[in-house]
């Protein structure tokens, strides 16, 4: 799904026009990504959390020539998924592990 999709879809149902729920999308993506930029963890229970990890400085190969490379220590977002969008891409509820 695109964002222009998802723009359309959740303009039919709540009845609102595209500009209408489009500057709605867009704010909300705004404040998540100003949230992360001040080091900020988004909580969106029980979709998920958006977080900032900070990766370590580490070497790495040029695929092409095979030369060693130093890659720079960065911030970087992450998603983890909450319980309710893994149950539901899952299919439902998981099934417990008989004791």
């Amino acid at each position: 799904m695109t964002k222009a999709e998802l723009i359309d879809s959740l303009a039919e149902e709540m009845e609102l026009s595209k500009r209408q729920v489009g500057e709605l999308v867009d704010l909300l993506l705004d404040e998540i990504k100003a949230a992360l930029v001040k080091g900020d963890k988004v909580q969106l229970i029980p979709f998920g959390n958006f977080v900032v990890r900070d990766r370590k400085k580490r070497e790495g190969r040029n695929p092409k020539t095979g030369e060693r490379i130093i890659i720079p220590a960065r911030r970087v977002p992450a998603f983890s998924a909450g319980k309710g969008l893994k149950d539901a891409v899952a299919g439902g509820k998981k099934k417990r592990a008989k004791r």
